[in-house]
């Protein structure tokens, strides 16, 4: 039964104080943090950097985000702890919208900044929209609303702020529960062409049948692309982390140069993109066949080609009037898109290879994660008596889906077993392991940043060697984000922490501990952290000098650089960090060098780890060959026989394979056999694939 908007808003705010007392944190950092999650994981923002400031003038903002595109997230939060679900009126909207407004006008059009204290992180918000006025092209307002939004209000027009177009958006608990209730889709980007530019888009179709999915061929204006990548960002690029990493603040030169010089080249010269969407509407215009309206739009390749549209019209004043793109539409039923999407991106960037993990929850390495997560018991804690789990989210809304169909005993026994502090996401989980195993910044760049590169740094490891993502390094995550929350909690705690830079303040301290053991040849006791589900005396006392020593060096960015937070997303910072860990080793206790493994300690269990998982990885691939029926592994053969692309050594495992079960497959002849199944769904039996999954 689905939960009512007043069972919502109790269990969400039950969820808030919970939250709240772990982590030491005010109940309103809490809910920012808590609702600004949500808009991330969904890639409504990219990122949320909480600052609350309030003053008598009628000016307020409680978090804020920049980003490569020139447009400024700033959010203002309607929360006073209710104990009740009210209703949130008209006029309340438009006041809580006006105090962010005016804050903004103060800090672009005023000197506002001087009135402030120079390292709060208000001072550094208001000094950089001051330092960045003439950039900003666009402010999107978020209200963010612990109260259910009046029906009164149907939609909010776009305006403008000090000269700037701004965009209103408001996330109260009824749009929230709606999003945590959509099973893992994200809230779909709904675009009507004849409202945004007067017209619909000429399209071919290019599909034979009703059973089909819908393709068209389009020939857009590439205008009207640069004004889409210009209101909706990287929403339009979701799908597709490649594409997200290569079109953020980067121009393809070569694409500039026709743009500039030879405009009409330019479809000549593009490949193209491809696109996908859940939704479209058609109509016989006077020209013919257009479509009028697109919902969920996903460009999948080309988004490179995307951006720089936007960037060279924006950067370089040129009209793009007479260009166009060539784009390949697939209209993909929202059930079918985490299978068939992966898929359409993948093949539509062959020419540039790319790693399978930046496709998608279903990549074979979430899902090893989420068994793991699933089968693995976590140590009681101290006081406990009884064992836990820590749940992998690999898909968004999992957590809640495993609970819908229960009873009320079933779904208490479910929390106790699955505690909701213990529920990680993907972006957690990248959260967790590039502060140890790449670079600090990431974290500091934001939830779709960080994800894109561990995506890319994990598909290339994965590909070399599947076999190490195993159970210990499921272990040593899930102890790498103990000390993770643990730090968060810990700043918070201190005497000498104001309230800003958390989040910057725990990926440098965790990163410069790290260092420090790497230097001496020493790692963490993960094994220890996980058995006691904490972190140890020692650590903590160790976490405690790292988070102060890096407080007082970030706290003092180079001259020229106001926002100690935009300081801390660059190289420099860690670099002028990691000059001074000499100073932060001399500080450290010696109990904490005395707990440290050696690399070599650390490096067997990982040994015997990898050759544990490749025992399993024998025999889930034997499991999965045995429940193929033999004629099919015939039809295998003589289909990828016939279009020639069998080894001799897959054609020989074949014929043990048509045998089965008077003869069967060895644990590496199953590996063989993975990799034909693997050429047959490239080779486009669709057929034998979903009967194989589906086995």
């Amino acid at each position: 039964m689905e939960q009512s908007a007043q069972e919502f808003f109790h269990d969400f705010r039950q969820e808030l104080l919970a939250g709240a007392e772990a982590n030491s944190s005010f109940q309103l950092s809490e809910f920012m943090e808590a609702v600004a999650n949500e808009l991330v994981e969904t890639g409504f923002v990219e990122g949320f950097e909480f600052c609350h400031y309030r003053a008598a003038q009628g000016m307020r903002v409680d978090g804020y985000w920049f980003n490569d595109e020139g447009a400024l997230d700033l959010f203002v939060a309607d929360f006073d702890c209710r104990n009740e679900l009210v209703s949130l009126s008209p006029s309340e909207v438009n006041a809580s919208f006006g105090r962010a407004e005016k804050f903004f006008e103060a800090c672009a059009t005023k000197s506002f900044f001087q009135k402030l204290e120079v390292t709060s992180p208000e001072y550094g918000l208001a000094r950089q929209i001051a330092d960045r006025s003439s950039f900003i092209r666009q402010v999107n307002f978020h209200l963010l609303s612990e109260r259910m939004l009046s029906d009164r209000i149907q939609s909010l027009d776009d305006g403008v702020t000090a000269g700037i177009p701004t965009t209103y958006n408001i996330w109260d608990i009824s749009r929230l529960q709606r999003q945590r209730s959509a099973k893992g889709h994200k809230e779909p980007l709904d675009i009507n062409f004849r409202e945004m530019f007067g017209a619909g888009i000429s399209c071919l179709p290019a599909h034979l049948g009703s059973q089909s999915y819908q393709s068209y061929l389009i020939v857009i204006p590439a205008d009207v692309l640069a004004i889409l990548y210009g209101k909706f960002g990287a929403r339009l690029l979701e799908q597709n982390v490649r594409s997200f990493l290569q079109a953020r603040g980067k121009v393809n030169q070569g694409i500039r140069t026709t743009i500039l010089n030879e405009p009409q080249m330019f479809f000549a010269y593009n490949n193209g993109i491809t696109a996908t969407a859940q939704e479209v509407e058609v109509e016989v215009g006077d020209g013919g066949l257009q479509i009028t309206r697109i919902r969920d739009l996903q460009i999948v390749n080309g988004g490179q080609t995307t951006a720089s549209l936007f960037h060279t019209k924006r950067k370089d004043k040129v009209a793009l009037k007479n260009i166009f793109v060539q784009m390949k539409l697939s209209v993909i039923d929202s059930a079918e898109s985490e299978l068939v999407v992966p898929r359409i991106s993948e093949y539509a960037n062959t020419q540039n290879r790319v790693n399978a993990a930046d496709f998608f929850s279903n990549h074979p390495f979430h899902i090893r994660i989420e068994t793991f997560s699933r089968r693995l018991w976590a140590p009681a804690q101290q006081g406990a008596q009884r064992e836990s789990r820590w749940f992998y989210e690999r898909a968004r809304g999992q957590y809640a889906d495993a609970q819908a169909k229960l009873s009320p005993p079933e779904q208490r026994r479910f929390k106790a077993e699955n505690p909701k502090p213990q529920m990680f996401t993907k972006t957690d989980l990248a959260k967790f392991e590039n502060v140890w195993d790449d670079h600090p910044k990431w974290v500091n760049l934001g939830a779709q940043k960080n994800f894109a590169r561990y995506a890319g740094r994990i598909g290339k490891e994965w590909t070399k060697s599947a076999d190490r993502f195993n159970e210990f390094y499921f272990r040593r995550a899930i102890a790498r984000g103990i000390v993770f929350r643990a730090t968060e909690k810990l700043v918070s705690d201190q005497p000498w922490y104001n309230g800003g830079y958390r989040a910057n303040i725990v990926a440098y301290a965790i990163a410069s501990l790290n260092e420090v053991c790497r230097r001496l040849g020493k790692s963490i006791d993960y094994s220890r952290v996980w058995n006691i589900q904490a972190i140890p005396p020692t650590l903590r006392d160790a976490l405690t000098i790292a988070a102060k020593h890096v407080n007082d060096d970030i706290v003092h960015p180079p001259a020229g650089i106001s926002n100690i937070s935009e300081w801390c997303k660059k190289d420099q910072c860690w670099t002028r960090l990691q000059g001074t860990l000499d100073k932060l080793e001399a500080a450290l206790p010696d109990a904490f060098f005395e707990d440290l493994l050696s690399l070599e300690e650390q490096g067997e269990e990982r040994k015997d780890a990898k050759v544990t998982q490749k025992i399993d990885n024998g025999i889930e691939a034997q499991k999965r060959i045995f429940d193929i029926p033999a004629h099919q592994w015939r039809t295998i053969m003589q289909e990828l026989g016939r279009k020639r692309v069998l080894t001799p050594r897959e054609t020989g495992v074949l014929q043990v394979a048509v045998q089965m079960p008077a003869k069967i497959p060895t644990e590496k002849q199953c590996l063989v056999l993975l990799g034909v199944l693997e050429k047959a769904r490239n080779e486009g039996l669709v057929a034998l694939a979903a009967e194989e999954e589906d086995a």
